[in-house]
């Protein structure tokens, strides 16, 4: 496919058969309601409660046919999930068709053998259903945490995606780096049920993190959280580039953004504006950022913004057009948002599976035309 402004720029066309629509959370600290049913702003649940909640959407994406779950970590107190393998793994055995995975796991901060360990764990549990997202980390509090130097935040992702990608193959391990002790073929169990993990590298925008991927032929995961898709279309024509360099075959391309839906797009955007801005005004007093206003708020609603709420069609169409211009065949909805309440999340799920996913389809049949970049 052809894009407008550019049309010697190849993207692969997104089949309908290919494409994959799933849901990722960070366990954002929930909202209790009221005996009336109503939110009651400042009144939190319990991490207990909020990781309770948590499943009953997992089960609830399962049985509305998504396709994969995600679950984040962080060590901090607006998130209750410190362990997704441990929430995934009460996901797997109540669940029995959705892939269950990480979003994402911080390697940098944890052990590589642990890791493969724990998600194998999950792949018996799910009957081959698990997969993991490797990432540094756009959150650092697990390296003092876990008694790192921020100081090696490259090279400890560094060695430990080369041995998380040693780890992959069915294999003794040997392995010598910096950061840990050595391996001398060392064989690790239990070993996937689906034969291998299927493992993505998350990525903010760095063209090495893009390159690392390639060089690993694992899948390329793209957070676009703020600005426009578009922005990003570079990155997935790099990754494509790199990885035929590399003397690797085609891989997938996902993409996670925030998103939202309701019955109607005014109903979404009333609904979840106060939540997000009470988060982002919240991160961006720890990272120096401004206030986080309506205008940003509607722009990056905006049929060219990272922001998918509205009702079902308008958020179908944005993601079959975005889908379309980075070639990419997954799409992960962070539906979480901050305190958003629970029933309001259910609300979004059940009607991000039954009107979204299919009009998705639907609309990647139809006959795509030049997108402009």
């Amino acid at each position: 496919m052809a894009t407008a402004s550019n049309p010697d720029r190849v993207v692969p066309v997104v089949s309908p058969d290919d494409v994959e629509l799933g849901l990722d959370t960070f366990g954002d600290v929930t909202e209790s309601p009221t005996p009336g049913g109503e939110a009651m702003h400042g009144e939190l649940t319990s991490h207990a409660e909020t990781i309770r909640q948590l499943l009953s959407q997992a089960v609830l994406a399962d049985e509305v046919g998504l396709d994969f779950f995600g679950v984040g970590e962080h060590h901090r107190a607006d998130f209750a999930v410190s362990a997704p393998e441990v929430v995934l793994g009460a996901i797997a055995a109540k669940t029995s068709r959705i892939h269950v995975g990480s979003a994402v796991t911080v390697l940098s901060s944890d052990d590589p053998v642990r890791v493969f360990e724990r998600f194998s764990t999950v792949d018996a549990l799910s009957s081959g259903r698990a997969e993991v997202v490797l990432g540094r980390g756009s959150f650092t509090e697990s390296f003092p945490l876990f008694g790192l130097d921020l100081a090696d935040y490259e090279v400890l992702f560094e060695e430990k995606i080369n041995l998380f990608a040693e780890l992959l193959k069915d294999q003794p391990v040997t392995w010598n780096g910096t950061t840990r002790g050595a391996l001398h073929k060392q064989e690790v169990f239990p070993r996937p049920e689906s034969g291998t993990l299927k493992t993505w590298v998350g990525v903010g925008g760095s063209p090495q993190s893009v390159i690392r991927a390639a060089h690993y032929g694992m899948g390329l995961f793209l957070a676009i959280i703020g600005g426009q898709p578009a922005q990003f279309a570079p990155y997935a024509d790099l990754y494509r580039r790199a990885l035929e360099q590399m003397g690797h075959g085609p891989r997938p391309i996902a993409m996670h953004s925030p998103g939202f839906v309701a019955a109607t797009d005014e109903e979404a955007l009333e609904t979840l504006y106060p939540y997000q801005s009470a988060q982002v005004t919240k991160l961006g007093r720890e990272r120096g950022w401004p206030p986080f206003s309506r205008e940003q708020y509607l722009a990056s609603a905006a049929a060219d913004g990272a922001l998918y709420v509205g009702s079902p069609e308008t958020v179908a169409r944005k993601i079959t057009q975005n889908l379309r211009v980075l070639g990419a065949t997954r799409f992960d909805m962070k539906y979480s948002m901050g305190p958003l309440p629970h029933d309001a999340m259910m609300r979004s799920i059940e009607l991000y599976g039954t009107k979204v996913a299919p009009m998705v389809r639907e609309l990647l049949a139809e006959a795509p035309a030049p997108v402009a970049l």
